[in-house]
């Protein structure tokens, strides 16, 4: 799994992952969002193209997660009795070819269930798929490993304050589920925990100061070694995945709440640094200690994200900022060939797959662009659900969480759209 996670990694620089992988985690199977698939749709709406469409039960913004014939989701359940609320925080999974739900079991429960941000829920990371195991992550909250027929094999809570919930997804490296805790300014560190036992292997606390961050992990290669790349307050560094290590280590003045996950590919990392002044920086990943002065080759202020991850196709790198300002730039110059406005808000990451470019807005509208230096807009889809998730996708299709409902979105339906 460690070399294949790698591989993926480097390939994605180059080109999209080979077609007819499953979509294990978020942002895919490299971990950047591309995909291989092929014979995707431009259009779709509410009653065309659309193979099923089944109601979830609950509140939350984790992306879908793709493998073994099954769509998992985590959500989480109001719950009031005698005056009293609680949050049940389950794991969901769909059957891909009927849409029915084959799998709904409560992992943890809230009985004092506190207050969270209006963009966040108490289920937002999204699920890791590894073989036959499923991990899933509340932040916080609480961290689990589920059988692929929804038993729960243990669970484990990393201890850490985050003032707006969870947001982070887990990855799997090897035997280790690696997480970013990033909390109070005592509070902040990467962890790995055993993915066998859900023991604790290591920690690595962040360097002070340290604030709130909601970004999830990236493995690269670096000088023939993996590396993790960690996105936090003030600073991402670059760890060994077996020992916590950190490698190195860059700094970007006062940018906290980040949230967008790092790419990689041409011998650079793109970092996206958080709240007050946002930017994209491209940073040269064959450092060591401090590489602030040293290995950033480039940064992008105007556009730059706070939410949205960056895609990386061939390049150029594209951004979409969150209130729909879409950038390309030269991946290894920055130098930018074009801005352009979509319409909408936008939190989901954008996808590559079918050689075009997708990208969702929180209204529910898909954008798709070719992929190159001028911008051509090639189809604008409309779906009655908004969404603050990333698409998945994988067999033939694509995989959209709305506010109240899972898509299958395909080019030739299997099934009449329904509303289960």
């Amino acid at each position: 799994m460690r070399q294949l996670i790698a591989a993926c990694c480097l390939a994605a620089s180059i080109s999209a992952a080979p077609a007819g992988q499953d979509w294990p985690q978020f942002r895919g199977p490299t971990g950047q969002g591309h995909s291989g698939e092929r014979d995707l749709p431009v259009s779709w709406n509410e009653s065309t193209n659309v193979a099923w469409k089944v109601p979830v039960a609950g509140t939350g913004w984790s992306s879908p997660a793709v493998a073994g014939g099954r769509v998992w989701l985590t959500t989480a359940v109001t719950e009031i009795s005698g005056g009293s609320k609680a949050i049940s925080l389950r794991a969901l999974a769909f059957d891909i070819e009927s849409g029915k739900q084959v799998v709904d079991v409560e992992v943890f429960r809230l009985t004092r269930p506190r207050a969270i941000h209006a963009k966040n829920g108490f289920a937002s990371p999204t699920p890791v798929i590894d073989g036959d195991r499923v991990y899933v992550h509340f932040g916080a909250d609480g961290t689990a490993a589920l059988t692929t027929a929804g038993a729960v094999v243990w669970r484990r809570t990393v201890s850490y304050q985050s003032q707006h919930g969870g947001g982070g997804s887990p990855i799997v490296y090897g035997d280790l589920l690696i997480i970013n805790a990033d909390g109070n300014p005592d509070e902040a560190f990467v962890t790995a925990l055993d993915t066998r036992t859900g023991r604790e292997r290591w920690k690595t606390w962040r360097r002070n100061p340290a604030d709130q961050a909601y970004t999830t992990p990236l493995v690269i290669q670096a000088a023939g070694r993996d590396l993790i790349v960690s996105a936090g307050a003030y600073r991402a560094g670059a760890y060994e995945p077996l020992t916590g290590r950190e490698v190195w280590r860059v700094s970007y003045g006062d940018g906290f709440s980040n949230v967008p996950r790092p790419v990689f590919g041409h011998g650079l990392v793109f970092i996206a640094t958080g709240f007050q002044q946002p930017s994209i920086i491209a940073v040269r990943v064959d450092g060591a200690g401090d590489v602030t002065q040293t290995h950033i080759a480039w940064e992008l202020r105007r556009g730059a994200p706070f939410t949205p991850s960056p895609l990386l196709v061939g390049d150029e790198l594209y951004v979409v900022s969150d209130t729909g300002v879409l950038t390309c730039v030269d991946a290894r110059s920055g130098s930018v060939h074009y801005q352009q406005r979509l319409d909408g808000n936008y939190s989901a990451s954008p996808v590559f797959a079918d050689g075009r470019l997708y990208f969702q807005s929180e209204e529910g509208v898909t954008t798709v662009v070719s992929p190159g230096k001028a911008f051509q807009r090639l189809g604008v889809n409309r779906l009655a659900d908004g969404t603050l998730a990333s698409m998945a996708v994988s067999n033939g299709s694509m995989f959209i969480r709305g506010e109240s409902h899972l898509y299958r979105i395909r080019a030739r339906p299997t099934a009449q759209t329904s509303d289960r």
